[in-house]
C-alpha cells in the first residue's frame, strides 16, 4: 500500500508538526502530544477536553477551538492517549471552573481518562465526564465492553462546547453533554478495509463485491456481511437500525459521515437516500452535516448518526464555532 508518510513510527508527530504550522491559532505540543487552543485557559469558562487514537481526523484535535474543545490529546494510531497527556490537557484548559472529559467507550480510553481524572483532581482540577456509547451495531466488540462511541462524539463536543462558551457551570455543561449522548445513535458501513501505517496493508479481509454492515471505526467486525448494496438499500438498513434503538422521535440532527476514503459525491447521494428514508418514516430532519468527520484512516464507507434535537440542542448546534475541522457563524 502506498502512503504519504516518512516512516510508520513517526506518523503522529509528523502530523502534529504539520498541524502546528497550518493552524497557528492552536498551541501544539508535539513532544507531549497535546493540542490546545492558544488562548486557553479562557477565564470564566469550563474547559472541554477529549482525545483518542490518531486516525479518526478531524476528530479530536481538529475540533479544538472556540465553540468546541479547549484541548485534545492524540494517541498513536488507533491507540488511546496516556493519562499524562490527559492531565496536561486538563491543566491547560482549566480556568478554575472545572473541566469536562468527553470519552468514547473504548477500554483504553475509559481506563486512562478515569485515571487522569483522579490525577487531575489531586492537582485541584474539578473534572466531569461524559461517556459516548452511540453505536447500535453491536453490544461488545474487540475494543469495548458495551457499545462503541462514534459519531455522537461530534454532537456532544459541539453542543457542550457552545454551552461552555456561554459561561455555563460545569454541572450544566455535563448535564447537556449527557443528554446529547443519550439522545444519539449511530450505525456504520464499510465498503473496504482500513490500512494502518504499521501494517502497511488491510487490517481485515473484505472480499470484492461485499460490504460490512455495522463496522467499527477501528475496523472491528459489524453485524453481518452481505453482497454489495445500493446507496438506497444501505440507507434503509442504517436508518432502520438507528431508529429501532432510538425509538420514534421528533426532529433530529443528522450526521452523514465518511469513513475517510469515500468522496463527497457519494456521501451527498447517500445523504439524499437517508433523508428519503427518514421522510418515509415521518422523522423530520432539523439539521444535516455531511463530510468526513469521524474517520478510519483510508476506509471506504459511511456512518449515520441521529440525535433527538430539542430547541436548546438546536440553538447550541447553530452557535458559532471556529476549529480546523468545523466552523460556521461569526
Amino acid at each position: 500500500m502506498k502512503m504519504l508518510i516518512n516512516v510508520p513510527e513517526k506518523v503522529v508527530p509528523d502530523a502534529l508538526r504539520g498541524m502546528a504550522v497550518a493552524h497557528p491559532e492552536l498551541s501544539v505540543d508535539v513532544e507531549n502530544r497535546v493540542v490546545v487552543r492558544r488562548d486557553a485557559p479562557v477565564a470564566g469558562k469550563v474547559g472541554l477536553v477529549s482525545g483518542g487514537g490518531t486516525g479518526h481526523e478531524p476528530l479530536h484535535a481538529g475540533f479544538v477551538g472556540p465553540g468546541m474543545l479547549d484541548a485534545a490529546c492524540p494517541g498513536e494510531i488507533f491507540t488511546s492517549p496516556v493519562p499524562d497527556q490527559m492531565v496536561r490537557a486538563a491543566a491547560a484548559a482549566d480556568s478554575g471552573e472545572g473541566v469536562l472529559f468527553v470519552v468514547k467507550n473504548y477500554t483504553g480510553d475509559v481506563l486512562n481518562f478515569d485515571m487522569a481524572a483522579e490525577l487531575a483532581e489531586d492537582e485541584g482540577i474539578t473534572v466531569g465526564k461524559v461517556l459516548l456509547q452511540d453505536d447500535v451495531a453491536v453490544t461488545d466488540s474487540l475494543f469495548t465492553a458495551g457499545r462503541r462511541g462514534t459519531g455522537a462524539t461530534l454532537f456532544v463536543e459541539k453542543v457542550a462546547g457552545a454551552l461552555a462558551a456561554e459561561g455555563a457551570p460545569l454541572e450544566q455543561v455535563e448535564s447537556v453533554a449527557r443528554r446529547v449522548a443519550e439522545n444519539s445513535r449511530s450505525f456504520g458501513v464499510a465498503l473496504s478495509a482500513v490500512t494502518t501505517p504499521a501494517k502497511g496493508g488491510p487490517t481485515f479481509d473484505l472480499p470484492a463485491g461485499e460490504l460490512e454492515l455495522g463496522i467499527g471505526i477501528h475496523g472491528e467486525p459489524g453485524r453481518e456481511r452481505r453482497p454489495m448494496m445500493t446507496s438506497g438499500e444501505i440507507a434503509e438498513f442504517a436508518v432502520e437500525a438507528v431508529l429501532e434503538d432510538l425509538g420514534r422521535t421528533g426532529p433530529v440532527l443528522a450526521l452523514v459521515n465518511g469513513m475517510g476514503a469515500t468522496p463527497l459525491v457519494e456521501l451527498y447521494g447517500f445523504c439524499a437516500e437517508v433523508h428519503r428514508v427518514l421522510g418515509e418514516r415521518q422523522v423530520p430532519v432539523a439539521r444535516t452535516l455531511v463530510g468526513n468527520y469521524v474517520t478510519s484512516l483510508d476506509m471506504a464507507g459511511a456512518s449515520l448518526t441521529l440525535c433527538r434535537a430539542d430547541e436548546e440542542t438546536l440553538r447550541l448546534w447553530d452557535a458559532p464555532v471556529r476549529t480546523p475541522g468545523l466552523r460556521w457563524g461569526a
